[in-house]
């Protein structure tokens, strides 16, 4: 592209994580001049989705020191085959993959998926069902342990345990032949409760800081056995007791309440070919579309107040108030307004532990048919609740170890070739342990799952991911146009609080002119009419 030394912009934006996208569409198809740049080769910033070389550059990058400050510790591991069979399962050519560095689950009910609509954005994007929820099980005594659905509806059960589906909705609690009367008219009690929870305060209210469990057993006698598959849909990171009923609540009602919306039998979807990341790669289509400028590999050097003297004093230039920008090629740039990320998160930093593993197996039991009707699954989701795996087994009163998650992908999401699948697995155990509790969790699904011939690891990277800061974050300034995002988020669902806060930026620049926050007349029905 031509060079940018000396051009003068109405916003520019600092790195393309999906905050900073999404306000790029929202001010460039404003009228607003973007220039949008990323110091990053790649867009999607923590949210990015690479092939396999693509990701290996990446963890050398981070290795030197030289990429986002969102992630450390990356490892990436090819096991070797054993002997010299060439029918050996066996991994394709890099580019048949597209692995996300931080998956998440969208519900129906989000905000993003309204705002994908009213912008035109959904167009460029494809989106696939979310089936079931599985919640692993150590205990082989299948009569007392069974949690949902009759035995044979497992997906594998030997002596080391069995994954057992989570009930996702009335219908199911109901169509149940294993729970007994008092647990069932247990379980419809607080689905019912569930529903419109935020009307019953005087039930929760003295509870919001108390365990959920303990909430669970006081106000609705639910069996214990009945708390890990409602704790799983909260995707809580935490222990249970650590996991407040307050944070648990609008959680599971979000679930309970996206159901159906799109179809029977699921309440949730991701993107296909690379999780978020095509979100962010779709909203810089249309930016650029709305004539929004883009330079990736152009990092940030320092911030300045633009209040030009003199010979400099033009119509076009900035005036008091703006910022000027100096780029790490030493180009420099006039804007009123720059936006990126916090250096440092105004919350505890929180480290999570993942890995993404390739598996030489579609792993079919994971995904039966959802529904009649309903499309075909392309994520499961595997919860180990919280102590359900042990890292030291034998030993006594060792302290329980938080809960471990699993998005298993299939290769209907063009993020893997046909016969192969994708585990994406986190958990907020950080450090040594935290690897050995994903690899246990792993080795424990593919050894669970009843499959012939049994699943064998190709490729395999685990990482921390740090609520912190990328490489797109801002040096400190104190002017009042300068605004900060805060960090991308961890969570394992899409936060909808992050479209709150880019509209809230969105409004503050636009002022007076801010007109609907991402609703946008159709193109293609402007040019129909004017022919």
């Amino acid at each position: 592209m031509d060079t940018l030394d000396g051009t003068i912009w109405d916003v520019l934006i600092v790195g393309t994580g999906i905050q900073q996208s999404l306000l790029a569409l929202a001010l460039s198809r404003s009228g607003k001049k973007i220039l949008h740049i990323d110091p990053n080769d790649y867009y999607g910033g923590a949210e990015a989705a690479f092939s396999l070389q693509e990701a290996e550059e990446w963890a050398n990058k981070v290795d030197a020191g030289s990429s986002s400050a969102a992630y450390a510790n990356i490892s990436i591991s090819k096991p070797e085959k054993a002997g010299s069979d060439a029918s050996a399962p066996s991994l394709s050519f890099s580019r048949a993959y597209s692995l996300a560095l931080s998956p998440q689950l969208i519900y129906a009910r989000s905000s993003l998926i309204q705002y994908l609509v009213s912008s035109n954005v959904y167009r460029q994007l494809e989106f696939l069902a979310v089936g079931s929820w599985w919640v692993y099980s150590g205990e082989p005594d299948l009569a007392s342990n069974v949690i949902a659905g009759e035995p044979s509806e497992g997906v594998g059960q030997s002596r080391h345990g069995r994954l057992l589906k989570v009930p996702n909705g009335r219908e199911d609690v109901f169509q149940d032949q294993v729970l007994d009367f008092k647990a069932k008219r247990a379980l419809m009690k607080f689905l019912r409760f569930i529903v419109e929870y935020e009307e019953q305060q005087e039930v929760w209210e003295e509870h919001r800081q108390q365990p959920f469990p303990t909430f669970l057993s006081e106000q609705f006698k639910v069996p214990v056995a009945l708390h890990a598959p409602l704790l799983a849909l909260t995707l809580s990171a935490d222990s249970s007791n650590n996991t407040t009923t307050e944070f648990a609540l609008p959680r599971i009602a979000r679930h309970l309440r996206s159901v159906g919306v799109f179809g029977a039998g699921f309440g949730s979807v991701i993107p296909k070919f690379g999780g978020t990341s095509e979100i962010t790669q779709a909203a810089c289509r249309a930016s650029a579309v709305g004539g929004g400028v883009y330079a990736l590999g152009t990092g940030l050097s320092s911030l300045t107040n633009d209040e030009p003297s003199g010979a400099e004093r033009n119509s076009e230039t900035v005036g008091s108030g703006g910022v000027r920008v100096r780029l790490k090629d030493d180009e420099t740039v006039s804007t009123q307004w720059v936006i990126g990320e916090e250096s440092e998160p105004t919350t505890p930093k929180t480290t999570y532990c993942r890995s993404i593993t390739i598996v030489s197996s579609p792993l079919t039991p994971l995904f039966p048919p959802i529904a009649e009707e309903a499309p075909d699954p392309a994520c499961a989701v595997i919860a180990f609740p919280s102590g359900g795996l042990s890292l030291d087994e034998g030993i006594p009163d060792q302290p329980e170890l938080p809960p471990v998650h699993i998005f298993v992908h299939s290769s209907d999401t063009g993020e893997c070739p046909a016969g192969q699948s994708v585990l994406y697995v986190s958990t907020s155990l950080s450090g040594e342990k935290g690897f050995q509790l994903l690899g246990k969790a792993v080795e424990t699904l593919l050894r669970t799952v009843d499959i012939s011939p049994p699943p064998t690891v190709l490729w395999s990277a685990q990482y921390e991911q740090r609520y912190s800061a990328a490489n797109s974050s801002l040096p400190p300034s104190s002017s009042e146009h300068v605004l900060k995002f805060p960090p991308s988020s961890v969570d394992l669902a899409f936060d909808d609080s992050i479209l709150d806060q880019v509209k809230s930026v969105w409004q503050k620049i636009m002022g007076d002119d801010a007109g609907e926050f991402l609703v946008f007349k159709d193109r293609e029905a402007n040019v129909d009419a004017e022919e």
